[in-house]
């Protein structure tokens, strides 16, 4: 399965896409899996991680740099220079600056572990990430659509993400990790979760296409013409990615996790957000946030495999041939 990861994906986001066209009803159900499955499949990665090293990964100055840089200096000119683009529905462009501001905190560490980044570094900044998108997508918000929309950000989303979804998966891997050192049975549970990584990626993107698809239905019209805008995104992104990365001088597998960060969005942990927000905005703006991640899904299955070309490691790099 590892060998065959990115198809066994493709057929996941196919099923997924095939129970949210004829099985709508089933995405209520769904959408309730998503969180305890992304919390095993994050659990698997976490595993695969040595946490002692995050000590480490911390002290790491340059890499955390760059993961602030390409998320807070680079991404919000990126938005700026496609907003004037952007359909004029007040609505729309609130659920796409949200979805599109804001780093992803979960997922990511899977999809760059699985391209060769360094997931120890992107699970260390983590927090950091947290802390700074809570701090400034209010000003954010407020200079792209006026001050009144800044208090539509409420911590609660943010904290109960990292709670459930980075806090006690980390937990438990760390619990995990010790009694692996000691008993056989810990290493048993390690070994059999380290090999179910691909199964459970892949029922994280059936389950999130399945549960999110029929959220769109009867709306598809109004937020069609957002979709360029993620599609054009990830394709400055990656590129920006790699050039605040070859910047900052870093090593491949550090270079990666920072084109994932920054690629990669935080829409899954704002919906409840956007799902709360008053009046039209809380009808349309989850809504562009679930195509922003049904777009995304997508395109990080296809950035697993580009990733590595953009940034091969020195004894990939054609240069270095027959050396």
């Amino acid at each position: 399965m590892e060998r065959r990861q990115v198809p066994c994906y493709v057929g996941a986001i196919g099923a997924g896409t095939l129970c949210g066209l004829f099985a709508p009803g089933a995405g209520g159900a769904l959408e309730a899996v998503v969180a305890p499955v992304l919390g095993a499949l994050l659990y698997a990665t976490f595993l695969q991680v040595p946490i002692a090293g995050l000590g480490r990964s911390l002290r790491a100055g340059r890499f955390l740099l760059a993961v602030l840089v390409v998320n807070f200096v680079v991404v919000p000119p990126v938005v700026a220079a496609m907003f004037p683009l952007m359909p004029g529905d007040p609505a729309l462009r609130l659920g796409v600056l949200l979805v599109l501001l804001a780093p992803c905190v979960d997922y990511v560490i899977v999809f760059s572990r699985l391209a060769g980044g360094s997931a120890d570094r992107l699970l260390a900044a983590t927090p950091l990430l947290l802390l700074a998108q809570m701090a400034l997508l209010p000003p954010l918000l407020a200079l792209f659509l006026g001050p009144e929309l800044a208090e539509v950000i409420e911590p609660g989303p943010f904290l109960h993400a990292f709670l459930w979804l980075i806090a006690l998966p980390l937990a438990l891997a760390w619990l995990t990790q010790a009694a692996a050192r000691r008993l056989r049975v810990g290493r048993l549970v390690a070994e059999g979760t380290g090999a179910a990584m691909v199964p459970l990626m892949a029922a994280v993107l059936l389950t999130v296409v399945a549960s999110q698809l029929p959220k769109l239905d009867g709306r598809l019209g109004e937020v069609v013409p957002t979709v360029p805008f993620f599609v054009a995104f990830l394709l400055v992104m990656a590129w920006a990615g790699r050039a605040v990365a070859r910047g900052f001088r870093l090593p491949t597998a550090e270079g990666r996790a920072v084109v994932f960060t920054g690629a990669t969005r935080n829409g899954l942990v704002l919906l409840p957000l956007a799902l709360a927000l008053p009046d039209e905005r809380g009808a349309v703006a989850p809504v562009v946030m679930v195509a922003q991640t049904l777009v995304e899904v997508v395109g990080m299955v296809v950035l697993v495999r580009v990733v590595p070309r953009l940034l091969p490691a020195p004894a990939e790099h054609p240069g270095n041939a027959g050396r």
